[in-house]
């Protein structure tokens, strides 16, 4: 059989668990005010891929198709978005400004240790004025908090359009 013909069977989408913004719609709007709050003076393309980045290590399915085609929407190559995964083995694909970001998302993300290592902190403070650090973080969190929501209530993803949720 040629792969034209071929029929793939794809797994069955999961349905959520709970619309958790129809229960608590004031909860929702409070998070989109912080969002929106929290997002201002950081440049999108690094914001989406701080927002992806942590979306990965939640494992939130619907925050990474999100953030991955609002990152593609504003300019962000592929390549960048692929190996943000790895960004580690892929530093020369970024900045000093990104890498200092992502690695203070990650930090944040994955508080095993209890706390954001000075050294970490250190190289995100040496990037970024202190009130753009102070959006930073705050940017960090509110992705966290989103993810938690997601995941939580296991909304699925597939179905997000860029821009939609703005």
């Amino acid at each position: 059989m040629s792969s034209a013909q071929e029929t793939v069977e794809y797994a069955t989408e999961h349905a959520p668990r709970l619309e958790w913004a129809r229960h608590a719609p004031e909860v929702y709007k409070a998070m989109v005010r912080l969002d929106t709050a929290a997002r201002q003076g950081l440049d999108p393309r690094l914001l989406e891929l701080v927002k992806i980045r942590a979306s990965q290590l939640n494992h939130c399915a619907f925050c990474l198709d999100m953030h991955t085609k609002d990152a593609l929407a504003a300019g962000e190559s592929v390549e960048r978005i692929v190996q943000l995964s790895a960004w580690e083995e892929s530093r020369h694909f970024y900045t000093e400004k990104e890498l200092a970001a992502i690695e203070l998302t990650e930090a944040v993300t994955v508080l095993t240790d209890g706390f954001v290592p000075d050294e970490v902190y250190e190289r995100a403070a040496k990037r970024f004025e202190e009130s753009e650090l102070a959006q930073l973080i705050a940017a960090i969190a509110v992705i966290n908090a989103w993810n938690r929501f997601g995941v939580t209530s296991r909304m699925a993803p597939g179905h997000y359009q860029p821009g939609q949720h703005r």
